[in-house]
């Protein structure tokens, strides 16, 4: 197996940048000469030195397994994903719900049921404690709330063989008082409203319950003061989040020929079985029976908390297989799922399924950056329908009167981020917003999300407010979510707890973990003929070590990780260590004089093909005659990134000269971009350690107005460009950024996460 000795390797607190955004890594050679251009004299960070003899990668070229597991494993998940689709939804059965359906009267006026498959679900469902509920995470109002819409089910249809109801009456009279002891932000929707609707139910069926216990007291307060504040004509006159609660309003003076006029399209009451069952009961609408009875049969028997969740439910998922590192695999599925969100777009934005009237932040946001990512032409506008410009705030849902939740602000952050020239300033607005919300709860320990329960929200949180996506390395975020991401065990929240089977899955985890591991094994086997290659040449003459070498490789491995793009990867690396050890040389020998007889020399220590070495030796010559102008003034940041873009090109075989000439404009376009950028990115890296007297704040204006210009022309411009050509000039781009934006230790912490701590 391969070894590698970490003796002396320190790894600082992780995922923090520096206290100085600004500050930049070095990566660089040294110079004794006065500072200009490439040459740092900062220290470099304390890389591992790893010896020839310390790498045994015998083992490592031995057939393994891995690859034959993953196909294995991506054809399961292929086969799994072909379920979702237009009104679909891959959650589990609610026994609430099941309950609440199968109390409803045959509607030809007898006194049967009208779903007796649902009784027979409850009889089969009962967990061994008693109670009803999720089988796996125990929240208390879950379980008494399923409990104890079972027990009224069964009871009232005098169904009870197995003594199912005191089972089930002793569970609700043993964890009575811990209805009051929970976490809030943990609490399921409209709680307090629906339970004591049921426990009045309860009451004609005299089961022996504590209707009077202490915590019953402050629920009936906490219903009785929400009731208060709904706006009755509201209610009937404007489809809103109400209507997803409205079985617990069935004492309110209810208009229902009002109400049905605000169902669903397809048929139901803000896609809840349970509300649509109580609607139902009342009116005998043909429209809410016929939802019912397709859910019936659909999940034998059951139904679920909400249906459908289709649009969602893709979006998670598209998030899910990015941020995990593997969606690579199931590009055709991804761009399926990301055409049927944009075909349900709307200018109020998304709601969770597309029968729903009422858009909500979440989807919004995180439809608005995924289809920007992926070349869709989406407005910000949208984002105005969830601002209460008054006080300055945002929030999940119209009228919503509840404090705003983690994961909504969460992504709406996120989306912030994807901002274009021209863009309505709302989403500067949301972005602030949305940051400042993060921050206060960040630093109150309050992270916990009334919406789901995650492995590591807080851990997201960190992550994205200490790395902006702009700053934000592929590879690295998919280490960082490796930890943070939950699989199975993570638990969605309605008006009861509820599961989202391909947003939260272990087989992507396992895939995930084993596409990871690949990507270590390939990453040391190239760092190793690299350091090889270093030495080879004798480039530690020019003042460096591999420690020099190792930076460039990494960004460049962080960005391009495919394992069928090593020539990219390396050409990137080696480009980034010549023209670190070029600038020494130059600088110590009086300029470029003399420097031309050996550019062959110096191509072939780049080029991997002799088809590619006259590109090369171009792409060199503009570089060193770049050199030659700004090396008494200027930074040459911005002409060494472009050389990086077009060796990585020219190496692809996707170089600009292939192309028709239409794109050479769009091309030097993106040059232009990368070239300034970069440039004052190292500009005001100088600015900041006080080597210059440049405005700051005026460079960083600078910067973010290019980088949305850039981001724009790399998603939504640009057409004539191969993508992959448009993601080098990004990948180079954000490397500069990361590398800006990061201290030392956090980059040296990064590289000893991402590379050399084995994923498990």
């Amino acid at each position: 197996m391969l070894t590698y000795t970490t003796a002396g390797w320190h790894a600082p607190v992780l995922d923090r940048p520096t206290a100085q955004p600004w500050r930049r890594l070095s990566m660089h050679l040294h110079s004794h000469r006065r500072r200009s251009g490439l040459a740092l004299s900062r220290k470099y960070p304390s890389y591992p030195e790893a010896k020839a003899r310390e790498w045994e990668v015998d083992e490592y070229r031995q057939h393994t397994d891995e690859p034959s597991k993953m196909k294995q494993m991506i054809n399961a998940i292929r086969t799994a994903l072909g379920s979702l689709g237009d009104d679909e939804t891959s959650t589990n059965v609610s026994a609430y719900d099941t309950a609440l359906v199968a109390l409803v009267k045959n509607l030809d006026g007898d006194e049967k049921l009208q779903f007796p498959s649902c009784i027979n679900w409850i009889l089969q469902n009962q967990l061994p404690d008693g109670s009803w509920g999720d089988p796996a995470f125990f929240m208390v109002q879950d379980r008494m709330i399923s409990t104890l819409a079972c027990v009224v089910a069964v009871k009232s249809w005098n169904i009870d063989s197995d003594d199912l109801c005191d089972k089930g009456v002793l569970f609700i009279q043993e964890n009575m008082s811990r209805l009051v002891e929970q976490e809030q932000d943990w609490m399921p929707c409209g709680f307090e409203i629906k339970f004591p609707a049921i426990l009045e139910k309860a009451k004609d069926l005299d089961p022996d319950i504590p209707y009077n216990h202490p915590a019953l007291e402050e629920i009936h307060a906490k219903r009785n003061l929400k009731l208060s504040k709904i706006p009755l004509d509201v209610l009937h006159n404007i489809p809103t989040t109400l209507l997803y609660s409205v079985e617990g309003m069935v004492d309110l003076q209810l208009d229902w020929e009002k109400l049905l006029k605000l169902r669903c399209l397809d048929g139901s009451f803000h896609s809840s079985p349970a509300a649509t069952a109580a609607a139902l009961s009342y009116t005998g609408d043909k429209e809410c029976l016929a939802f019912l009875d397709r859910l019936v049969k659909k999940f034998d028997g059951g139904v679920p908390c909400m249906h459908s969740l289709d649009i969602f439910e893709q979006l998670w998922v598209v998030d899910r297989l990015m941020r995990l590192g593997i969606s690579s695999h199931f590009t055709s599925e991804i761009e399926q799922w990301i055409d049927f969100i944009y075909r349900r777009w709307t200018q109020k934005g998304l709601a969770h399924n597309r029968h729903c009237p009422t858009p909500d932040i979440d989807d919004t946001a995180m439809g608005f950056r995924l289809l920007r990512q992926h070349g869709y032409d989406v407005t910000p506008c949208v984002f105005k329908h969830f601002e209460d410009r008054k006080n300055g705030k945002f929030f999940c849902f119209p009228l919503e009167t509840n404090n705003a939740s983690v994961t909504p602000m969460y992504n709406t952050y996120r989306a912030s981020q994807f901002m274009f020239p021209g863009d309505d300033d709302v989403l500067s607005r949301a972005g602030r917003y949305c940051r400042a919300f993060l921050q206060e709860r960040q630093a109150s320990n309050k992270l916990h999300d009334k919406w789901v329960i995650t492995k590591d929200l807080p851990g997201e949180v960190e992550y994205t407010l200490n790395f902006p996506w702009k700053a934000s390395l592929p590879r690295i975020e998919t280490r960082m979510y490796l930890d943070q991401y939950g699989g199975s065990t993570d638990v969605w929240i309605a008006n009861v707890l509820y599961r989202m089977n391909l947003v939260s899955n272990d087989l992507y985890l396992e895939l995930a973990k084993a596409d990871f591991r690949e990507y270590q094994r390939l990453f040391r086997l190239e760092w190793n003929g690299l350091r090889k290659w270093y030495f080879r040449n004798h480039l530690q003459r020019y003042g460096g070590t591999p420690k020099s070498a190792l930076m460039p490789y990494f960004l460049a491995s962080a960005n391009i990780f495919e394992s069928d793009r090593a020539a990219e990867r390396l050409a990137w690396a080696r480009t980034w260590v010549l023209a670190e050890a070029v600038t020494s040389r130059l600088r110590h020998t009086g300029g470029t004089k003399d420097s031309t007889k050996n550019l062959e020399e110096l191509i072939d220590l780049v080029s991997f093909d002799n088809d590619s070495s006259s590109s090369l030796r171009d792409a060199w010559k503009q570089w060193l005659m770049a050199w030659t102008a700004k090396e008494s003034h200027g930074s040459i940041e911005g002409d060494t990134a472009v050389l990086l873009v077009r060796t990585v090109e020219i190496c692809s075989g996707r170089h600009v000269s292939a192309e028709p000439k239409l794109n050479l404009w769009e091309y030097s376009q993106l040059e232009q971009l990368t070239s300034s950028i970069c440039r004052k990115l190292d500009t005001r890296v100088l600015a900041q350690n006080g080597e210059n007297m440049e405005n700051t704040e005026d460079l960083d204006w600078q910067v973010d107005m290019e980088m949305q210009e850039l981001s724009w022309r790399i998603h939504q411009g640009c057409h004539g460009i191969n993508r992959d050509t448009k993601q080098t000039f990004l990948h180079v781009v954000k490397s500069f950024y990361y590398s800006a934006h990061c201290s030392p230790e956090t980059v040296d912490s990064h590289i000893a996460k991402v590379v050399f701590q084995d994923v498990i």
